[in-house]
């Protein structure tokens, strides 16, 4: 079974292959990207068991990375470390196939991609729980990139050390993730010490290494850096999820299920945002994302983010964008990507 399993893996590439040189020589790097989420979305629709869809999935994502390598080799930044959960966007995304490259800071990806030193990048931009991600934000306002796809990561944080969770004498891990958890570490841990620490990678780090230190990070962070878990899943939203923007300069084809992001400013006068958004109404265009943000270096000045549901190749959405533009002071079309649901890390 074994030998057959790697005939069948070998002849299924070649065909996988031979499909992503087709479109890779007419298309945008972003459209091997939806080929791959197509293959993907079969996988978990033809899945019979007994392997989970998860398993399912990573088992064709490897598969799939490794033929992209094959015809258009990628070079993914993200924010790192290893094992953040930015990192395990990345891999969701392009596999392990690909050319993983960690940098210290949200801003350090949109500069090695505006340098042309990567393909493409992967950023949070939105947790479920703590709203928006203000660097990334920022970076856009300051670098606009374009966004040529998404990542929606269910986020599982666990606990993690090498002692009893009665010994643990302070918890460490990114802001955010402390945050996420605050309700769980007020119940079960209210005497420990909450240390913040640059990433969750980092923070399980840091646990392996001292002596009543704990870390709220993923499950695979555990793994690398040798910790057990000594509670799984203490996130207080069920349902966290962080969503991920990859970023690149080459956007893919319209596939009927998009979304577009916008970043537009208007007149400082009274009205002018509400005569804004009220385009998007006028022109059915159903809203899944807004946020307000300073302006950087300008007092009482503000940038809104906004991502509608469809495609500016749609008639509805071409005219709304046309009548947008007259009436802002600033629009950028930040991108358009295909819609994603939310996997498990």
């Amino acid at each position: 079974m074994d030998r057959a399993l790697v005939e069948l893996i070998s002849q299924c590439a070649a065909a996988h292959r031979a499909a992503a040189a087709q479109v890779a020589s007419g298309g945008a790097p972003a459209d091997l990207l939806t080929l791959d989420a197509e293959c993907l979305a079969r996988v978990s629709k033809a899945n019979p068991g007994p392997l989970h869809d998860n398993a399912m999935r990573a088992i064709f994502r490897e598969l799939l990375s490794g033929v992209r390598e094959l015809v258009r080799p990628t070079r993914v930044v993200y924010l790192g470390p290893e094992f953040s959960y930015s990192h395990l966007a990345a891999v969701e995304r392009f596999g392990t196939s690909a050319e993983l490259v960690p940098l210290p800071t949200i801003a350090a990806v949109f500069d090695a991609l505006s340098r042309h030193q990567a393909n493409v990048g992967v950023v949070p931009i939105e947790n479920s729980t703590d709203g928006r991600v203000a660097d990334t934000l920022d970076m856009f306002a300051r670098l606009p990139l374009r966004i040529c796809g998404e990542v929606q990561l269910r986020i599982h944080h666990c606990l993690l050390g090498k002692c009893s969770r009665s010994a643990v004498r302070e918890v460490c891990s990114k802001p955010q993730a402390l945050s996420q958890c605050r309700g769980w570490l007020a119940r079960h841990l209210p005497e420990a010490r909450l240390v913040e620490t640059d990433s969750t990678a980092a923070a399980a780090r840091l646990a392996a290494e001292k002596p009543g230190a704990a870390a709220i990070a993923s499950r695979q962070a555990g793994v690398h850096y040798g910790l057990d878990v000594i509670t799984r899943n203490i996130e207080d939203n069920r349902h966290n999820v962080t969503r991920f923007a990859v970023i690149g300069d080459q956007p893919p084809a319209s596939t009927g299920n998009d979304k577009t992001s916008l970043m537009f400013a208007v007149p400082h006068e009274p009205g002018a945002l509400a005569d804004a958004m009220a385009i998007f109404k006028r022109h059915h265009l159903n809203l899944t994302f807004i946020e307000s943000f300073p302006v950087p270096n300008t007092p009482n000045k503000y940038l809104f983010f906004v991502e509608f549901q469809g495609h500016p190749a749609d008639r509805d959405a071409e005219r709304a964008l046309a009548t947008l533009a007259r009436k802002t002071v600033r629009l950028e079309v930040l991108g358009s990507y295909p819609a994603t649901q939310p996997v498990e890390e």
